[in-house]
């Protein structure tokens, strides 16, 4: 069992605590501060029991000189202002003179937001590299390292996995939540076991489905990335999106999986005709999975006990195609079954679609659930120290 937040005294402590603060802005507005939302139990433990608390976080990506303008910080320290009842101090500089400064002039209870990690990036890439020299100097501010970025533990960066190496360490209480529930449901023996999976491409999820494919009882395929595994089995799928490097590997898991995996049998195309996929015509693109495939998957989950949804059934951002990944979460909660959903697209449909409270789990990190669920060890989490 990995070490916590709970696990140490922190009075007086510089702590450096690695957040998710990765949020959406647009003309200098935060348009969805969920992710500073979900952080704030880890900070405000931090404040609580006295430490003088160094948050890292990054947003976006860093390229150029002019995505740091884009990309910086400055909102989200407006927004913590808001939500924590202390001082909240904000460095311009992600190293040097006057980070320190502020650094060294903490007092107990104070909060520091250091300036976007990636800025690093540019134009070497130490922070996604994990350059061993900034790592050992961010550690140096501290006295103790939590790492509650669930969203970036599958990152090996200098800010999650170098700082790791160099400080006492844990993990906060949204990492903690995020690995208990996973494990959960991905070890509780209840049956049948069915996982939703959408999205776009295959290769996005062929780890994933290797994974499961051998634990689950149906695997069921919409969005995007059905229409690979159609075209395997020889159907015309028209202009849909197509893996076409994935298609033997979708042919041989066909073979070997007939029983398990439930392709749609009807699709909602792009001009909102309603075709059988034997009759896909050449210039049609699917857009959601059709009603005849929404019966058939919600019989299935019906009976089912537990349930993992990685990627939406359609284009859901889109009013007319927004159908089959509604019903599908509408019987789910009708039915109480107990489901994980999956972050990324699938959070972000959960949330657009009015289903945000009616789950079991919604996670906040697509990439790291997405490795998770492959059986990967997330290196921002083997990195910390055991109990």
């Amino acid at each position: 069992m990995k070490k916590t937040i709970t696990d140490y005294n922190y009075n007086g402590k510089k702590v450096i605590i690695r957040c998710d603060l990765n949020v959406p802005i647009e003309n200098g507005i935060i348009t969805d501060d969920t992710r500073i939302k979900e952080s704030l139990k880890s900070i405000k433990y931090l404040i609580d029991n006295n430490a003088k608390t160094i948050i890292l976080s990054h947003l976006g990506k860093i390229k150029t000189q002019e995505d740091k303008s884009e990309n910086t910080l400055y909102p989200v320290y407006i927004k913590l202002r808001e939500y924590l009842n202390t001082n909240v101090y904000f460095s311009r500089e992600t190293r040097g003179e006057s980070l320190e400064e502020l650094v060294n002039n903490l007092k107990e209870k104070d909060v520091l937001l250091v300036e976007n990690t990636r800025f690093e990036d540019f134009p070497d890439k130490l922070e996604s590299n994990c350059d061993e020299k900034l790592s050992k100097y961010w550690a140096s501010l501290g006295d103790i390292f939590i790492n509650d970025a669930y969203g970036t533990c599958h990152r090996a960066h200098a800010s999650n996995v170098g700082i790791a190496k160099n400080l006492p360490n844990g993990i906060g209480f949204l990492v903690e939540k995020e690995i208990t529930k996973l494990d959960e449901i991905l070890n509780e023996d209840t049956h049948p076991y069915t996982v939703v999976m959408g999205g776009k491409k295959v290769s996005d999820k062929t780890l994933v489905i290797d994974n499961l494919i051998t634990k689950c009882d149906y695997l069921l395929l919409g969005g995007g990335m059905c229409f690979t595994f159609l075209k395997s089995q020889n159907y015309n799928v028209g202009k849909s999106i197509v893996d076409n490097d994935n298609l033997i590997y979708c042919k041989n898991l066909m073979n070997k999986y007939r029983d398990k995996i439930i392709l749609p049998v009807d699709i909602v195309t792009n001009n909102k005709n309603i075709r059988e996929i034997s009759s896909i015509s050449d210039n049609e693109i699917g857009f959601d999975i059709g009603p005849q495939t929404i019966e058939l998957f919600t019989d299935i989950l019906k009976k089912s006990k537990r349930v993992i949804i990685n990627g939406p059934m359609g284009v859901f951002e889109e009013e007319g195609f927004s159908n089959g990944t509604k019903k599908i979460y509408e019987i789910i909660k009708e039915k109480h079954i107990k489901t994980l959903i999956g972050g990324g697209d699938s959070a972000a449909s959960v949330n657009k679609l009015g289903f945000a409270n009616d789950f079991f789990h919604i996670s906040t990190g697509g990439g790291a659930t997405l490795e998770y669920l492959s059986g990967t060890i997330l290196p921002g989490i083997a990195v910390i120290e055991e109990k």
